[in-house]
């Protein structure tokens, strides 16, 4: 009982994460504009990054799709991190790190679901979610 309830709490910070990024990536705030801008890809790669982490965040809720969303966000993370790191800097317009940190986070989050649901994984190279 007590290692579901972890593990429950480490898919929901997961989510929780993925998901309150979503607003600013769909409503163009300046600094999400400016991470796409800086990156060359703005808006598709904003929005296409969007949706990506809104079905990601969906997936990793449902037992049946929970690893499938576990490697959508951390392949998207992972992503995140190599940008931060090789061409936008952690520091993004005063943010302390914030987005750096959180992308660190869920990376890690997802790493652990995908661990915990590896027994999963020749079913879904087979697709039988």
């Amino acid at each position: 009982m007590k290692n579901q309830v972890v593990y429950w709490i480490i898919k929901l910070t997961a989510v929780v994460i993925l998901l309150q990024t979503l607003f600013f990536k769909f409503t163009g705030a300046s600094e999400s504009v400016y991470i796409f801008e800086t990156l060359g890809v703005e808006p598709y790669g904003r929005i296409g990054s969007g949706v990506v982490e809104l079905l990601a965040s969906v997936f990793i809720l449902f037992r049946r799709t929970t690893l499938l969303g576990a490697i959508m966000a951390a392949g998207t993370m992972f992503g995140a991190l190599v940008s931060h790191l090789f061409i936008l800097g952690i520091v993004i317009q005063n943010d302390g790190g914030t987005l750096f940190t959180l992308a660190i986070i869920t990376l890690v989050c997802s790493l652990l679901i995908i661990y915990t649901e590896r027994h999963k994984i020749p079913d879904l190279l087979r697709f039988k979610l």
